[in-house]
C-alpha cells in the first residue's frame, strides 16, 4: 500500500506503523491504539508546515511554556492531565515529531518502574514510529529542519533500542538495530548545540558510553573501531550541562547522570544530591522514590531511609499507580536491614518475607535483594536456635543461586558452620 500527499510519500505505509489487519481490528473494536492512528492521521494529509514556526522549535520559549505543566505532570506521574494536554498539543503541531514524542515519553515512564510489564510497550512503540515518521519527512525534504529532525530520530530510535535491550524482552537484533540508526542520526547532530542544549544530551551519551562499554565489555571492542573515541569526563560535564539548561531532556540527563554516577563512578554522593532532588521535584514518580530511597540506603542515612521505605510500603498498599512490587522489595529488604542491625529480629523476620514475596511475584528470584532476604532470614532462625528453618533459608538460595554466586558460597558456608554446631 502507498499513501501519498502533497508532503509526504511514505511507500509500505502500512507495514512501517500498522498492520492493516490490525487497523481494521481497531476500527471494529477501537483502543488507545485506534485513537492514536487516528488522530496521527491527518498529519500525513497537511498540504504545508506552518510558515510562522521556528526553526527549531524544541527552543521555542513560548512552546517550552505551553508544555511545562504537561512536562511536569508526566514526570510527576500525572498522565491523564499529561495526555490531555499532548491530545491538544498534536492538533496544533502535528506536522512536527515533538508531540508525538511527548507522547511516548508518557508511555516510557509507565514502564520504568517494572519494566517486566509489558503492556504499554506497543503504544510506546507506536507513538516512538509516529515521530519517526514525521521526523525523516522533515529530514529528507526540509534542509532548515535538519538538525531538529536528526534528534528526534536519534532519540526516538534511542529509546526504543533501549526498550529492545531490557533484559525482559532481550530482542538483541532490533536493539542493534535501533541503536545503529541512533548513532547515524547522533552523527549529524554532533556539535550543534549551539542551536539548542537539547542537542548536547546524545554528545553526553555518547562520549561516555563510547568509552565505558568497550572498558567494561572487552568481547564488544571491535565493534567500536567503528566509531570515533569518546571522552568520559566530558561525557559527564555535557550530561551535567544538559541537566542545567535543557528543558524537553533535563531531567532524562539527570536520571542518566545519577545512575552513571551510582552505578559505575561509585560516586555515591553526587548521585545521592540528584535522587533527593528528582524525589522532591516529582513525589509521586515511584522509581525516583525509590532510588532516593536506595541512595539513603547506600550512604546510612537511616531514619529518613525508614522513612520513605515505610512510604513507599503504604502506597504500594493503598494502589498508588508505579508502586508495585518492584519498589516493594526495594523497600522491605531495607527495612529488613535496618531492624535486623536494631537487634528487632521479629520485625526483620517480617520485612524479608515480604521482600520474599515481592521478588516472587515479579519474578526476580535471580536477584540480590530475593537472595541475601532468604540468607538473612536464614541467619535470624539460626541465631534463635531454629535450626531447621535456617537450613531451608539456606537451602533455597543454594537452589536458587547459580554456583559462582557470592549467595550461593554464602548460603553453603553458613550450612556447614550450622552442620558443624550440630555435631558439636
Amino acid at each position: 500500500m502507498e499513501y501519498v500527499s502533497s508532503k509526504f510519500k511514505v511507500t509500505g505505509y502500512k507495514s512501517q506503523v500498522v498492520g492493516w489487519n490490525q487497523l481494521e481490528t481497531w476500527i471494529l473494536r477501537p483502543g488507545p491504539l485506534a485513537l492514536l492512528f487516528f488522530l496521527t492521521l491527518p498529519c500525513f494529509s497537511q498540504s504545508k508546515i506552518k510558515k510562522d514556526t521556528t526553526v527549531i522549535l524544541i527552543s521555542d520559549f513560548t512552546v517550552q511554556s505551553q508544555t511545562t505543566d504537561a512536562m511536569n505532570n508526566l514526570y510527576n506521574f500525572q498522565f491523564d492531565s499529561a495526555e490531555l494536554f499532548f491530545r491538544d498539543f498534536k492538533k496544533e503541531y502535528r506536522w512536527h515529531p515533538l508531540p508525538y514524542f511527548l507522547a511516548g515519553l508518557a508511555e516510557w515512564w509507565k514502564i520504568m518502574p517494572n519494566s517486566r510489564i509489558k503492556i504499554y510497550d506497543e503504544k510506546f512503540l507506536t507513538y516512538m514510529d509516529s515521530s519517526i515518521l514525521i521526523a525523516e519527512n522533515l529530514y529528507k525534504h526540509y534542509p532548515e529542519y535538519k538538525i531538529e529532525a536528526a534528534f528526534f530520530l536519534a532519540a526516538a530510535h534511542g529509546f526504543k533500542g533501549e526498550l529492545y535491550a531490557d533484559l525482559e524482552r532481550k530482542d538483541w537484533l532490533k536493539a542493534a538495530s535501533e541503536g545503529k540508526s541512533a548513532l547515524k542520526y547522533l552523527e549529524v547532530c554532533r556539535g550543534k548545540n549551539n542551536l539548542s542544549p537539547e542537542l548536547l544530551f546524545g554528545d553526553g551519551l555518547y562520549n561516555y558510553f563510547r568509552e565505558w562499554v568497550p572498558e567494561n565489555y572487552k568481547s564488544l571492542k571491535p565493534i567500536f573501531w567503528l566509531f570515533h573515541h569518546g571522552d568520559k569526563a566530558l561525557g559527564l560535564k555535557q550530561l551535567k550541562e544538559v541537566s542545567y539548561n535543557a528543558f524537553y531532556t533535563r531531567t532524562e540527563a539527570m536520571v542518566w547522570l545519577m545512575r552513571i554516577l551510582a552505578g559505575y563512578e561509585n560516586d555515591l554522593q553526587r548521585a545521592f544530591q540528584l535522587s533527593e532532588y528528582l524525589h522532591q521535584t516529582y513525589p509521586n514518580n515511584p522509581y525516583f522514590h525509590r532510588y532516593y530511597a536506595r541512595m539513603l540506603y547506600s550512604l546510612n542515612i537511616h531514619p529518613k531511609m525508614e522513612q520513605q521505605c515505610v512510604q513507599i510500603l503504604q502506597r504500594i498498599d493503598s494502589g498508588r499507580f508505579g508502586y508495585e512490587a518492584v519498589s516493594g522489595r526495594y523497600a522491605a529488604f531495607f527495612l529488613g536491614q535496618l531492624s535486623e542491625s536494631q537487634r528487632k529480629l521479629e520485625e526483620a523476620k517480617k520485612y524479608y518475607l515480604l521482600g520474599v514475596k515481592y521478588s516472587e511475584e515479579v519474578g526476580a528470584t535471580d536477584s540480590g535483594y530475593y537472595l541475601y532476604s532468604l540468607i538473612s532470614l536464614g541467619e535470624i532462625y539460626s541465631q534463635q536456635k531454629d535450626k531447621k528453618t535456617a537450613k531451608k533459608y539456606f537451602n533455597l538460595v543454594k537452589k536458587t543461586a547459580g554456583r559462582k554466586d557470592e549467595a550461593y558460597k554464602d548460603a553453603k558456608r553458613r550450612l556447614k558452620k550450622l552442620e558443624k554446631a550440630s555435631k558439636d
